[in-house]
């Protein structure tokens, strides 16, 4: 079991409505769970959101907290139900309807990590998936929903940035060949997830910031925006896409030379982000 479902980052004065959280930067890969896959060390790696954390952990500095997953996604995806469950995988489920994503092994309890390689010889006992969700998934959903509870009891209003890197492929089916290929993808849910002005200011930091954006393809969000993301409510939810290329090697799964500068880019971009949730901007909006 990873020692911890999630790490907390808190401001020392909390002035803003917005909460950043990396779900899939997870990197404590307990030994009994490499023990049990048939990957190597580093294949077990490749669905991780890998240093997704470390761009967006300045986000304190700008009075705003920043959520950080434990666990790896290989061990549970927290960007999941909990009723997504794969029958494939685990003993004693049935199967319910089609669900594309467990139906393609990246339920709940992942089967298979990035490129349908598959991380069990057989299946999981039922209780061992009961075990991951009670102690890493749980956990984690709780604090989010605390913080963006506490942010709604604060400044009226609570905004999540869910922080998540792509594959530099994973564009390839969406882009046009010879057309500029997007280097953030922000995904609402097709303006379901949060107000429009919201996403427009997140886009409009990222690109000031002389980052190209696209919207809802090929990520238009998950469980998390479709979950969290209450507009009507005052809740709201964002995801962010980050092409991978940018700022690491993806084969090797280490940060590229150019990291450390566009981490130092980024902090701009988080500022602004974090500004929208000020209460003298939310004031100055009424």
């Amino acid at each position: 079991m990873p020692k911890l479902a999630y790490s907390l980052n808190v401001p020392d004065v909390r002035t803003s409505a917005v909460v950043f959280a990396s779900p899939h930067s997870g990197r404590d890969y307990p030994w009994t769970f490499l023990r049990s896959t048939v990957l190597d060390d580093h294949t077990i790696r490749s669905s991780e959101d890998a240093f997704v954390d470390r761009l967006f952990d300045c986000a304190p500095q700008f009075g705003a907290p920043l959520l950080r997953a434990g666990a790896p996604r290989a061990y549970v995806d927290l960007n999941r139900s909990l009723d997504e469950l794969d029958p494939a995988l685990i003993e004693g489920v049935r199967r319910s309807g089609h669900n594309p994503r467990v139906a393609s092994g990246l339920g709940v309890v992942p089967r298979v990590v990035a490129g349908g390689r598959a991380i069990y010889r057989g299946k999981l006992p039922k209780a061992e998936a009961e075990h991951r969700l009670a102690r890493i998934w749980k956990p984690y959903h709780a604090r989010l929903q605390r913080l963006l509870d506490e942010a709604h009891m604060e400044f009226g209003e609570a905004i999540l940035i869910d922080c998540h890197s792509m594959p530099r492929e994973a564009l390839d089916s969406t882009v046009r060949a010879g057309a500029p290929r997007p280097e953030i993808v922000i995904g609402d849910r097709f303006g379901a997830s949060a107000h429009g002005e919201i996403v427009e200011r997140v886009e409009a930091a990222f690109a000031a910031a002389g980052l190209r954006v696209a919207r809802n393809a090929p990520f238009a969000g998950a469980f998390t925006t479709q979950h969290y993301g209450r507009p009507s409510k005052g809740q709201h939810a964002v995801q962010i896409e980050i092409d991978r290329a940018i700022y690491m090697d993806e084969a090797t799964i280490r940060p590229n030379r150019d990291f450390h500068a566009f981490r130092t880019l980024l902090r701009s971009v988080v500022a602004e982000i974090a500004a929208i949730g000020h209460r003298d901007q939310q004031m100055a909006a009424e």
